[in-house]
């Protein structure tokens, strides 16, 4: 038996396998409504204070906003230094026309590439696509987790309003692109104003089986939803869509633990005429 009792010792003193760590991301998408005079009231200066406390109060570790003008990328950057904002002007690649920008925390992550392009059949050339009323953009980040070995590639992006065929056919590119563009190992995270609801074919391009497949993060949380299902107000408190047309897709690999659409008013008065969604995600074996 002693032949055994050696055995099992030398078996204990071998090094354990350390077990993955799970590493937790907060992402959140926000159409902060461009600065326009004739909101009155539901203007941007009375609304800057609410929309960017909000943000900072939540602290995601993504953000991806919509309607973006530079004054008003600028107030945001100043409100929140703690970030790092990617993207460019729509009109012209610059700063011209909206941006699409994307903010990660600069204290948990590191800015390995970024990039802008237009949701068009000519992507790298600002322009309009299809039927589509406006120039529309996808804005993108890699980033290298900086107490991890976790790389992201983020895409943030808005799509048109009008044009159907723009919808489906931006929907169909940005999946293509991240298919393409994704590198081995690296976790996948797609959100913003998609201007489509979950029953509409924009939506399935993005979700259906396939290579390139993302999943809506409001469907596989591991948590019930929690607040409205609708994502855009108009700034009317008391509105109450069936379906919400932002969103937060993820890649697999990529587990959710909570999703919620933010509801935060003072007195009545709303930050944006959509709401923000803020969903908690989870990647390694120990989620």
């Amino acid at each position: 038996m002693r032949w055994l009792a050696l055995i099992l010792a030398a078996l204990l003193a071998l090094p354990v396998a350390a077990k993955e760590r799970a590493d937790r991301y907060s992402a959140m998408t926000y159409n902060i409504r461009l600065d326009i005079a004739s909101d009155g009231d539901n203007g941007w200066p009375h609304r800057r204070a609410a929309l960017t406390s909000l943000i900072a109060y939540y602290a995601p570790d993504l953000v991806g906003m919509q309607e973006v003008l530079l004054h008003q990328k600028q107030a945001v950057e100043a409100d929140l230094p703690g970030y790092t904002f990617v993207g460019a002007g729509r009109d012209d690649g610059r700063d011209k026309g909206e941006f699409s920008p994307l903010g990660f925390r600069r204290d948990r992550f590191a800015l390995v590439a970024s990039g802008t392009f237009w949701l068009s059949p000519s992507p790298d050339v600002p322009g309009k696509g299809w039927d589509a009323a406006y120039p529309r953009v996808a804005t993108w980040a890699r980033l290298k987790d900086k107490g991890a070995r976790r790389s992201l590639l983020v895409v943030n992006t808005h799509m048109d309003h009008v044009g159907t065929t723009a919808r489906l056919e931006s929907a169909r590119q940005i999946r293509r692109w991240m298919a393409a563009n994704r590198r081995a190992g690296e976790s996948a995270v797609l959100m913003g104003d998609f201007n489509s609801p979950v029953d509409s074919a924009p939506y399935s391009a993005i979700t259906e089986a396939g290579d390139g497949a993302l999943s809506d993060t409001l469907t596989i949380s591991r948590t019930p939803h929690f607040g409205p299902r609708g994502t855009f107000t108009g700034f009317r408190i008391e509105q109450n869509d069936a379906s919400p047309i932002d969103h937060i897709f993820v890649g697999d690999g990529v587990a959710v633990l909570r999703h919620a659409t933010l509801t935060q008013h003072t007195g009545g008065k709303l930050p944006s005429d959509h709401y923000p969604v803020l969903a908690d995600l989870c990647i390694g074996k120990g989620c």
